[in-house]
């Protein structure tokens, strides 16, 4: 069951549901909570990659880092992806997921904003996004604009083995933008 607003701030005041910076009230919707861009971003380095091979040990150098100055923009030209994040570090208890979507004013401009489906309970960190313009004109991106929201569900019963204590999660407590990792795809 999707949490309402009313369900979000409670879970947020009793801290089991985390957010550092702390959100402001405009942030959280009828149900679901709004986050911003980060000012960090990772773009194909295709200058020293023409090919990823996912059965290899990806280079450490197949992505570049952009950190934009204050002000600045990031322009997402047409049919190209960035890894970006959110500014706001989450923690998620043991009994909720939490999914991520774009916001529909990008997407009817053709920027697609994902995530690997949801996010795990036992997570913490700042949620890595794949963001792509689909468009056929370049679009400026900004940090701190809202860039996607997430929808919080309690499941059924908590994690037996919440993400955190999972030996195969690769992202624990990630800070910014995470570039793949294939070491769990075979």
């Amino acid at each position: 069951m999707v949490l309402s607003d009313r369900d979000i701030k409670m879970s947020i005041r009793k801290k089991e549901l985390v957010f550092n910076p702390d959100l402001t009230a405009d942030q959280i919707g009828p149900a679901s909570i709004d986050l911003k861009l980060n000012d960090v971003f990772k773009v194909f380095n295709t200058e020293k990659q023409s090919l990823l091979d996912i059965r290899e040990k990806l280079p450490k150098d197949f992505t570049k880092t952009i950190k934009l100055r204050k002000k600045e923009h990031f322009v997402l030209h047409p049919n190209n992806f960035v890894i970006a994040s959110t500014v706001e570090w989450i923690k998620v208890p043991d009994d909720m997921v939490v999914r991520v979507e774009g916001k529909s004013s990008l997407a009817r401009m053709g920027i697609l904003v994902h995530t690997a489906g949801f996010i795990d309970p036992g997570f913490e960190g700042n949620i890595t996004l794949e963001i792509s313009n689909q468009s056929n004109i370049a679009i400026a991106i900004y940090p701190n604009m809202y860039i996607c929201q997430i929808a919080c569900e309690y499941l059924s019963s908590p994690a037996e083995t919440p993400y955190d204590k999972r030996k195969k999660s690769l992202y624990r407590k990630q800070k910014g933008p995470t570039a793949a990792d294939t070491r769990n795809l075979f």
